[in-house]
């Protein structure tokens, strides 16, 4: 006699806790293919356009065109490489430019523990794929019934971005001379504003809130008064300052 499967067992097969029904009452699993390719290109190429800003924003920095390339192809993340070129701009130490952009970085470490459960990769891939684990193919990779819609995500999201990221790192680099001054177009924050575009959405408990909203008033407040790349290393604080305010308070 077959045994039927229960909701639990079926999650598990797809890699949901619990079998839990996508939003809508949908069940998990049914999301189709195109509407997963669609969300993952959507993303991949509105923020692989800012590349050029990066480019951009890297060439009025002192940054060669070489060396904006390596780190496109190299770092991949566009918060570290934005916060590296412009603590450069400021005038600040290029070690502490590059600390500063490592510890914003570090991040994607805490993304890829979560990503390692959902995506389940197999051990040779996996070296490769880190090297993806980004804001937002972590964003897309999360928003996914299943396993197989989250590892078509993060998939498409990674090679669409990846692919855009170093041809607009390239093009504005190459392109900013006839810019001319990057500030006078904005373009200096383009990056930072995609990065708190992609963060506000995930501030949903008052705790949060909180740690933003102190990693903002030491990182602003500390700006003109500490060498460039040190104020976001003190803003990180903001995070063990809080948890411990209300560790105290509980």
């Amino acid at each position: 006699m077959a045994i039927q499967e229960g909701p639990d067992q079926q999650g598990r097969d797809r890699g949901i806790p619990g079998g839990a029904a996508a939003p809508g009452g949908v069940p998990a699993g049914d999301k189709p293919r195109a509407a997963v390719v669609r969300d993952a290109l959507g993303v991949g190429v509105a923020v692989g356009l800012s590349g050029f800003a990066f480019g951009v924003t890297a060439a009025g920095s002192g940054v060669s065109t070489l060396q904006a390339c390596v780190l496109s192809l190299l770092v991949f993340t566009g918060a570290s490489q934005f916060a590296l070129v412009g603590a450069l701009a400021a005038g600040g130490n290029p070690f502490t430019a590059a600390a500063g952009a490592f510890f914003l970085g570090t991040r994607n470490a805490f993304y890829g523990l979560r990503l390692s459960q959902l995506l389940a990769l197999p051990k040779g891939v996996r070296p490769l794929a880190a090297h993806w684990v980004i804001d937002e193919t972590t964003a897309v990779a999360l928003a996914q019934p299943d396993r197989k819609s989250a590892r078509l995500g993060f998939t498409v999201t990674g090679l669409s971005l990846y692919v855009l990221w170093n041809l607009t790192t390239l093009l504005g680099a190459l392109g900013a001379e006839a810019i001319g001054d990057t500030r006078a177009w904005g373009l200096d924050a383009a990056g930072p504003a995609v990065f708190l575009a992609l963060l506000a959405p995930m501030l949903k408990t008052g705790t949060e809130r909180a740690v933003a909203a102190l990693a903002l008033v030491l990182g602003l407040g500390l700006l003109p008064v500490l060498p460039a790349g040190v104020p976001v290393l003190i803003a990180a604080l903001a995070a063990p300052i809080v948890l411990w305010m209300k560790g105290r308070r509980a």
